[in-house]
């Protein structure tokens, strides 16, 4: 069977209906402005970002700490609304080696995305950052890391206050 546009409801639009001024629109005045919100959760942890610390989330019923925090834990389903401060430090969970840019450009030396166990979070709980001051060829999973982040002057309240993970000496 062979669908009819006038079988449809609605008015269907043409291009002469533009052009004879039919339909109201402001054309020359297309703006893409938009205006988002964080919500609670993470409008608190860009805060944190941006005074320098990493926020969690942990839950009065089970227990577990999340970063970055929700205000529904994952586990048992209840409300979080208890914030607070982890340590900038870390285990590197997973890495890649990534000889391509975001935007398909190839590149001689690899940024290196890792997944961070952040201290102080519950197990396998972190965030997705870059690793840098380190050879590729000596990255491992559980290497121990601490976050470098941007001048305090310099930062917006993004993950990108913290400009990489900086594997710690141990003794």
């Amino acid at each position: 069977m062979t669908a009819n546009i006038q079988n449809f409801p609605g008015t269907p639009l043409g291009e002469d209906d533009f052009a004879e001024g039919k339909v109201l629109y402001n054309y020359d005045q297309l703006r893409g402005d938009f205006a988002w919100d964080t919500g609670i959760a993470i409008g608190r942890y860009l805060a944190g970002l941006k005074a320098g610390i990493i926020l969690g989330a942990r839950c009065a019923t089970c227990r577990k700490i999340v970063v970055p925090p929700r205000l529904v834990c994952e586990m048992c389903f209840r409300p979080m609304s208890e914030f607070i401060p982890l340590q900038d430090t870390g285990v590197v969970n997973t890495f890649s080696l990534c000889y391509v840019t975001w935007d398909v450009q190839r590149i001689k030396d690899p940024e290196i995305p890792a997944v961070i166990d952040i201290d102080g979070a519950s197990p396998l709980h972190g965030i997705m950052h870059k690793l840098g001051e380190v050879d590729p060829q000596n990255v491992r999973m559980g290497m121990r890391v601490k976050a470098v982040w941007r001048p305090p002057q310099e930062r917006v309240g993004a993950i990108t206050d913290i400009l990489y993970f900086k594997p710690i000496e141990e003794a």
